[in-house]
């Protein structure tokens, strides 16, 4: 694990200095409506899957920007985000990472997450905690959900009636605050950093979620679904909190 660890650490940094590179040069395209892609997404995933691709040539890969290598006779899966927060990306607005996790006979076993603005690295792998810059992570030990900062992931080009957008104003009353920032995988390694006390969705992909479902377990935290039950990294159903009694909480509004 230790060695896998390493590998997808070099391989988030190396994408995250090809959006440093980029991000005084990019031109936009539009792939939807507020669903912005760049330049920079596609040569930032070409720099990871090149490098571990390089490392470990039987290995499956997954990624957001058409990256679906699939090996039947390999356990190990490496599911790539390269760029999470493109539209922040785009605004110049610093809440934007890589996130690199990597599945071991379908069960989620490292996680990778740079923040190249603040030059932070979320590591986790099973069985050997979470860190960040080499620190110790440890999620928040807030107990209650009327003290709790919670954050939430809505959908591409939503309207007020989306079920998404309602649960948000559900939980404005309960909450000390509610929040959306634009990149499930800091959201995630946030949590794990006891910065947020809980996040949510129901759009998110495989990508959004692989790293930091692995930082919030390995720091203490918990993920289910919003209703409870087991978390399914191919199911856009995420629950990840503090594992207090913020969780039950969310569960009992959100469900």
């Amino acid at each position: 694990m230790l060695e896998f660890l390493q590998s997808a650490e070099e391989a988030a940094r190396r994408g995250g200095n090809v959006l440093r590179a980029w991000s005084s040069k990019f031109t936009v395209r539009e792939k939807s409506r507020s669903n912005l892609v760049t330049e920079a997404d596609f040569a930032s995933q070409q720099a990871i899957h090149e490098f571990l691709r390089g490392r470990y040539p039987h290995h499956g890969f997954h990624g957001e920007e058409g990256l679906d290598e699939v090996r039947p006779d390999s356990p190990y899966r490496w599911v790539v985000d390269p760029l999470d927060g493109t539209t922040n990306y785009v605004h110049g607005f610093p809440y934007f990472a890589v996130s690199i996790g990597l599945e071991f006979e379908g069960k989620l076993v490292v996680g990778a997450i740079f923040d190249p603005s603040r030059d932070e690295m979320f590591l986790a792998a099973r069985g050997c905690g979470a860190t960040v810059n080499r620190r110790p992570l440890h999620r928040s030990d807030v107990p209650e959900l009327s003290q709790a900062m919670v954050v939430a992931s809505l959908p591409v080009a939503t309207s007020p009636d989306d079920m998404a957008v309602k649960r948000f104003l559900r939980m404005l009353p309960h909450a000390q605050t509610v929040q959306r920032t634009g990149s499930a995988a800091l959201n995630l390694a946030y949590v794990a950093a006891g910065r947020l006390d809980g996040f949510w969705s129901t759009s998110l992909k495989p990508w959004d979620m692989a790293a930091g479902i692995v930082l919030v377990e390995e720091a203490g935290g918990k993920v289910t679904q919003l209703d409870g039950g087991p978390f399914q990294l191919a199911e856009p159903n995420l629950l990840a909190t503090n594992g207090s009694n913020i969780h039950q909480e969310l569960i009992t509004h959100l469900a």
